[in-house]
């Protein structure tokens, strides 16, 4: 059967807001199918301040009987930090964090369907995980639902911090490109966080060019965040996913 050819972006230019130095693999996918990528980082990624704390407990965690990665970055933050061997069950929120957790010899023995906290609570092993030793490897501020659900569970939970989110540099340059943006460019969003860091640190002028886009956004919370934030449209994706995003930015009208 013929692969289906995936919606063209006809030419829009397209925000990717993800955390600096992490967006090349989305400016190759929006450039494929027609766009015009713009990198306008929502956040940065910083490893731990104490990294010989963070790696003893790594080494400690990966002798737990479940992991759960929270996000790609979580894999190379912690696979910096030591080996990643491990018996145990291993989790992962996304496809793209079990992607990076194979690459590392990891075996994933689940990633849900549905991509979020919500969907991985769904695993048989975390509908009743009381008495197992899990851990949550990821960066502070991050799936607060899945720790406290897991916690609420009788899980012997184990919150693990390999990396810190942080906001990120915005320079000249992206004030200068966000105040030529057309209103029929697209902003993708997959972090409340990053969406936040972009309304406190954009000097009004281009923060208004960029509400003027079309918000393209990875989840019911996102979409709730980004209208709040002054969008005027906003259109759902199926996931946080590369492709579910950029097949969103393409049917917008």
């Amino acid at each position: 059967m013929q692969r289906q050819t995936p919606p063209d972006l006809g030419g829009r230019t397209v925000v990717i807001t993800r955390p600096a130095g992490t967006a090349a693999s989305m400016a190759r996918r929006v450039r494929a199918r027609g766009g015009v990528p713009m990198l306008l980082p929502g956040l940065s990624l910083r490893g731990v301040s104490d990294q010989a704390v963070a790696r003893a407990a790594l080494q400690h965690a990966l002798a737990d009987d479940l992991l759960i990665f929270t996000s790609p970055a979580a894999v190379a933050f912690a696979a910096a930090l030591s080996p990643l061997l491990s018996s145990a069950t291993v989790l992962a929120v996304g496809q793209g964090t079990a992607g990076a957790l194979q690459r590392h010899g990891m075996h994933v023995a689940w990633v849900p369907a549905r991509q979020d906290s919500e969907g991985l609570l769904d695993h048989p092993a975390l509908r009743e995980p009381a008495g197992k030793r899990v851990a949550l490897i990821g960066a502070p501020g991050g799936r607060g639902l899945l720790g406290e659900q897991l916690a609420t569970r009788g899980a012997q939970l184990r919150e693990l911090h390999v990396y810190r989110r942080v906001a990120p540099r915005l320079d000249r340059r992206h004030v200068d490109a966000l105040l030529q943006l057309p209103t029929s460019a697209l902003i993708l969003l997959s972090s409340a966080e990053a969406l936040s860091h972009l309304c406190r640190l954009l000097p009004p002028l281009p923060l208004a060019r960029l509400l003027a886009t079309t918000a393209v956004v990875s989840s019911e919370r996102l979409a709730a965040a980004a209208s709040a934030a002054g969008f005027g449209r906003v259109m759902r994706a199926e996931s946080a996913l590369s492709a579910d995003l950029l097949d969103a930015a393409a049917r917008v009208g």
